[in-house]
């Protein structure tokens, strides 16, 4: 039974519809991640699973109890979710034992070897449970409050951008051990974000919502290598996009003959590669496609480089990523091989051919985001 049932939900807001028929099922013990873009309805979702809004459609259950239709809403008190905010949102006239303890009976707020048994489980030393929250860093901070959510033992854990005010290095420490902290206490939870690189790296499965709805549910790797359609490669990841013409198992486009990854029907479809299959290389090496480097920018452990094919005089710009200490020179004229097998999503077009694309003049442009 799923830990977490979401069947048809919908809900708008002065007549604009913000969720429009979403469907979610998170297995307990799982931790499934809700990505989307501002406006998609993630924090409209969070909302309904608490408890804070009442559905306008659909159901949501808990462990298999219903807990909302547009006829009944069980009090968010009453429905034992632990919730953590962006900012932790801890009391700052309470120590911290005192926060991790707050939502327990009053007896149970005595116990403070339990306080300190939570901290530990968040990676936080016991000693800690007689700071006050502003001697705390915001990581830190985001800790103690996901130590609180988890003292009652909740059915299902709410995580609301709670990394996003954390500076980067901080930022990845601490998701790091909130996913240890989860993983050990064995908590089912719904971590809701835009950062893809958060999503990805903590999600056992990822939800993208767009539009108000549940464009495709799958794990990582699924999601970033094979997904549902073109608009959602290109907001999932950095995302090439290129005419190309379908053919038993194998795609034609300006870059050659590639493998597919899962079939579609032969014909005109949209090529996506992702840029670390491009592989820019000096010498040139036939089958590769001709191209000169527009420009490199340096990450550290790898580089973005800007390609410009060279085949005729319409240019066809592509990205690719490449190790840092492999990155070639701007100027530099390279050949551009692809690794690995590719995916395509049809696209409607009549009488193509493979012919067009021995040339990017009328191939026509890459996308790329």
């Amino acid at each position: 039974m799923a830990a977490l049932q979401v069947r048809g939900v919908r809900k708008a807001f002065d007549r604009q519809p913000v969720l429009q028929g979403v469907d979610l099922a998170v297995d307990a013990g799982r931790l499934v991640a809700i990505l989307g873009r501002s406006g998609s309805g993630k924090t409209t979702l969070l909302r309904l699973i608490c408890g804070f809004e009442r559905v306008d459609a659909g159901e949501i259950a808990i462990e298999g109890q219903c807990v909302s239709t547009p006829t009944l809403r069980l009090p968010p008190e009453q429905r034992r979710i632990g919730y953590v905010a962006q900012e932790g949102a801890l009391f700052p006239h309470l120590a911290v034992a005192d926060n991790v303890l707050f939502g327990l009976p009053r007896a149970a707020r005595r116990e403070r070897h339990r306080a300190e048994a939570l901290l530990e489980m968040v990676g936080l030393p016991p000693a800690y449970a007689a700071r006050w929250p502003h001697e705390l860093s915001g990581g830190e901070q985001q800790r103690v409050a996901l130590a609180r959510a988890l003292a009652p033992a909740p059915r299902l854990v709410l995580l609301d951008e709670p990394f996003s005010s954390l500076d980067a290095a901080l930022r990845v420490e601490t998701r790091e051990a909130v996913a240890a902290a989860l993983r050990q206490a064995g908590a089912t939870a719904l971590l809701v974000t835009h950062d893809q690189a958060e999503a990805l790296s903590l999600g056992q499965e990822v939800a993208v919502l767009r539009a108000g709805r549940v464009v495709q549910m799958a794990s990582p790797e699924v999601l970033y290598r094979q997904p549902a359609d073109a608009e959602l490669a290109r907001f999932v990841g950095e995302a090439v996009l290129l005419p190309g013409v379908a053919d038993g198992g194998q795609v034609h486009c300006v870059l050659g003959m590639l493998p597919l990854a899962s079939a579609v029907p032969d014909g005109p479809v949209e090529v996506m590669l992702r840029p670390e299959q491009l592989v820019p290389s000096q010498p040139r090496r036939l089958p590769q496609a001709a191209a000169t480097v527009r420009a490199v920018t340096f990450y550290g452990p790898d580089a973005r480089v800007r390609l410009a094919l060279s085949d005729a005089g319409t240019v066809l710009e592509l990205i690719a990523r490449v190790p840092g200490h492999m990155a070639p020179a701007p100027g530099e004229p390279v050949g551009v091989g692809v690794t690995g097998a590719v995916v395509a999503f049809a696209r409607p077009s009549a009488g193509a051919s493979i012919a067009p694309f021995a040339s990017p003049r009328r191939a026509g442009a890459a996308r790329w985001t």
